[in-house]
């Protein structure tokens, strides 16, 4: 494995895995985020027997699963432990309905149910922001986990969403440097105007490569250099879909994702 290795987000493939890792493999990756979640190879219901033959048949191609998105359970992490994945990778969406402080102390409460689990499998829940009713910042994710060890819950720093949110790469970094662990993300947004100037402005969040988001990739791997981050950097190969889908899918995101991981080796490949 590399010392920083790369990996991609694979939510654009729903294929067999055969199929999947070999698309990967071809890019040149070192690894996979797969996504535990209905609709994909592994679901959350067959957790265990699916990240064992997933973890097999990756290993076939020279591919690490370095993490899953899903939900956090007993199950899951048992399952993780059991694979040797190192990390779960949730979000943590607010509740406006009991508001942004009751939203905390439930995930607070939740993660401390699960510290025995994560302990006793080695495996590690990340945290990662997201702009709109979520967890959205460094700030908010410090606010949220700074109490427990990075080894159990960690940050996943998405700069994408912290630009988005008008967080400053520099300051993010420096705010939740101590809670980074095994992963951050590299992708890009902005905010885009979707009417016309006679009207009150509408804008949207659009998913774009590296050339036109919201923040200096550049930036972003000089401060993690600063830091000493050793971790995964994952490529979430998130694109929207000018057709007004939610974001491309399947074999439409490769020249994106070429692109973006071109240009990301360039980054790193003094570090």
């Amino acid at each position: 494995m590399a010392k920083h290795p790369i990996s991609v987000f694979t939510k654009p493939w729903t294929e067999p895995l055969p199929i999947v890792a070999d698309k990967v493999a071809a890019l040149g990756l070192d690894g996979i985020e797969l996504p535990v979640r209905p609709g994909y190879q592994v679901t959350p219901e067959n957790g265990a027997a699916g990240l064992a033959e997933a973890t097999r048949v990756l290993s076939t191609s020279g591919l690490k699963i370095t993490s899953i998105a899903s939900t956090a359970d007993e199950a899951i992490i048992a399952a993780c432990g059991d694979s040797g994945i190192p990390l779960i990778r949730i979000m943590a969406p607010i509740d406006l309905s009991i508001g942004y402080i009751r939203s905390i102390e439930n995930y607070r409460r939740q993660f401390d149910a699960l510290l025995p689990a994560l302990d006793g499998h080695g495996v590690t829940i990340g945290v990662q922001n997201h702009y709109g009713c979520f967890v959205g910042s460094a700030v908010g994710l410090l606010h949220l986990i700074e109490q427990y060890d990075p080894r159990h819950i960690c940050a996943v720093l998405d700069m994408a969403h912290c630009a988005v949110d008008g967080e400053p790469t520099a300051m993010a970094v420096d705010i939740i440097k101590d809670r980074l662990h095994h992963q951050v993300n590299f992708k890009s947004a902005y905010h885009a105007r979707v009417n016309g100037p006679e009207d009150e402005a509408v804008y949207k969040v659009k998913w774009t490569t590296h050339r036109h988001g919201g923040y200096s990739w550049r930036e972003f791997v000089d401060c993690l250099k600063k830091i000493g981050f050793a971790g995964t950097l994952c490529l979430p190969a998130e694109y929207s879909d000018p057709a007004g889908k939610p974001q491309r899918m399947g074999d439409d995101v490769i020249p994106y994702l070429k692109e973006d991981l071109a240009h990301l080796r360039s980054l790193v490949a003094d570090w």
